[in-house]
């Protein structure tokens, strides 16, 4: 199955900017693949997508396993759709265009895309684990929350979880989050929007009727969620490149040190605009280029 994806489009590095880290065993990159269990119609789906073609001439193969019939087949293309963005024309340029010293960054991400989760409840499942935590800390919190509660699918490399459902961890009494390292405030976050969720009583929709400070100020009102995770649902669930998550140490730090002291990093988002949310992935994209998880855009 082949999927469209406007060029350029760089799967690796959008694929590395939603995994954050290589020990991730949700969103797994093998051997220039992307595997990740989708669940659709109560079945869990194997994806397996590659790019046969190049940067500048994407070809993207999509394999599902179990064999998956049409609708299960447009259904897993939306989602994939919604996390790598290969259906949107890539502006990873746009804050390199804005500020000189980004430039090099903006060409070695050329064709990335910023990733979203596949839905709410996910964004806020890989957010809370983070809260005050490195990336490192926090990813295996993560993961061990997708352990407890997910599906596994074993592979030669390990198993790849399927992320749980709201339901799943709605119900979940106290004991089953024995060993997974997140706080009592966290787990009882997580526990009471899993329930929201799963009531209905928040939801994409409702959140994506709303504009950005009314959205942020609905997540703030949460238990457990502060402006910092408020943002970061909003930019990494929901896809709203107008926020930057507040008082992110790692992502300021990261561009004050591709910025340099004399350019303020305040007055750079306020000039952004709707466009700020880029600053987040290009440090973070910056980190991974470093540690060559990413490989630069051909020029």
């Amino acid at each position: 199955m082949e999927l469209f994806a406007h060029a350029p489009f760089h799967l690796e590095a959008t694929v590395r900017l939603l995994q954050r880290r290589p020990t991730n065993r949700i969103d797994v990159w093998e051997d220039g693949t992307y595997l990740r269990v989708l669940e659709v119609d109560g079945t869990h789906w194997l994806c397996r997508l590659q790019d046969l073609g190049s940067l500048d001439a994407p070809r993207l193969k999509l394999s599902v396993t179990p064999s998956a019939p049409a609708t299960v087949r447009a259904e897993l293309e939306r989602l994939l759709g919604r996390m790598l963005g290969f259906s949107e024309p890539s502006d990873f340029g746009f804050p390199g265009e804005a500020e000189k010293s980004l430039h090099p960054l903006g060409v070695a991400l050329r064709g990335a895309r910023p990733p979203r989760f596949p839905s709410l409840f996910e964004a806020f499942c890989r957010i809370v684990p983070y809260q005050q935590l490195s990336l490192d800390a926090g990813g295996k919190v993560a993961g061990r929350l997708a352990a407890a509660f997910g599906h596994a699918l074993p592979l030669d490399t390990g198993p790849i979880w399927a992320f749980p459902t709201p339901a799943s961890v709605a119900s979940a009494e106290a004991t089953r989050f024995a060993g997974i390292g997140l706080s009592r405030t966290k787990i009882a976050t997580l526990t009471e929007i899993a329930n929201q969720i799963a009531q209905g009583t928040l939801s994409e929709p409702a959140l994506e009727g709303l504009p950005t400070p009314s959205a942020l100020r609905t997540l703030d009102a949460l238990p457990g969620i502060g402006p910092w995770s408020a943002a970061l649902v909003l930019l990494r669930g929901l896809g709203r490149m107008d926020v930057f998550p507040p008082g992110d140490v790692g992502a300021l730090r990261g561009l004050g040190e591709l910025l340099g002291a004399t350019t303020s990093i305040e007055s750079l988002l306020e000039r952004l605009g709707d466009r700020r949310g880029y600053l987040y992935f290009y440090a973070l994209g910056a980190q991974l280029l470093k540690r060559g998880l990413i490989h630069p855009a051909p020029t």
